[in-house]
């Protein structure tokens, strides 16, 4: 799959208990959005996956199992491995929405200057952070998306 086909959607974080499940951080509107979706890993085989729980009803934090994962050894092994949807498999947005995937590439334009090109969107909490390919990164507060020029206007 091209890397511009592909969406992350989480990320195996830690083992959960004993028996092999995993904690799942996820990057989509709700947790449970999780359950489904059809997910990809270069370590995980296709069905593999399958959500058991949200840790509570705010968590972005799911439990998983994984299948021939039936212990906390070979959970850990699993740390870190991230999980991407294909990105035909996204519904259909209305005018004028979105998704931060389609930000990737866009120019950063303020005041007329051009700041960078997007790198990737972080969120450490306070919203969404535009990170360049110069290394700066700028809050994507205020800002106004033209995606068919590919710019973003403050």
């Amino acid at each position: 799959m091209a890397s511009n086909e592909k969406i992350l959607v989480g990320k195996i974080v830690a083992p959960q208990g004993v028996r092999g499940e995993v904690r799942v951080q996820t990057y989509t509107h709700n947790a449970t959005d999780l359950k489904k979706l059809k997910l990809y890993s270069d370590k995980l085989i296709g069905g593999a996956f399958h959500f058991v729980r949200q840790l509570n009803p705010k968590s972005t934090v799911i439990i998983a199992k994984i299948d021939g994962v039936n212990d906390r050894n070979a959970a850990e092994l699993l740390r870190n491995v991230e999980l991407f949807i294909n990105r035909a498999d996204l519904p259909d947005l209305k005018d004028g929405e979105y998704y931060q995937a389609d930000l990737i590439g866009m120019k950063v334009i303020r005041d007329g200057i051009m700041l960078g090109v997007v790198d990737n969107v972080q969120n450490y909490g306070g919203g969404d952070i535009l990170e360049l390919d110069n290394g700066d990164m700028v809050s994507f507060v205020g800002a106004d998306v033209d995606l068919k020029n590919k710019i973003i206007r403050f």
